[in-house]
């Protein structure tokens, strides 16, 4: 299995190639107890993915994945 090198929230990680941002919010969820993919934002490479698009949003080697506390309110 081959795999690619991402940036999690500033960190290097390794995930096999193809894997989608909702794959990797999974993956990395089991190695950090707060991480709960459903309740946090996330962006890649600086821009907003939404919860919905994160299944069809596929990883490359190089992407920085940031996770945030969504901003609600007005």
């Amino acid at each position: 299995m081959n795999t690619i090198s991402i940036y999690f929230n500033g960190e290097s990680r390794s995930v096999p190639d193809g894997t989608t941002l909702r794959q990797a919010l999974e993956l990395l969820a089991q190695d950090r107890d707060a991480l709960q993919p459903a309740s946090i934002a996330t962006a890649l490479n600086g821009s907003h993915v939404a919860r919905a698009l994160r299944d069809q949003t596929s990883l490359a080697a190089g992407d920085h994945i940031t996770t945030f506390a969504p901003i609600v309110g007005g």
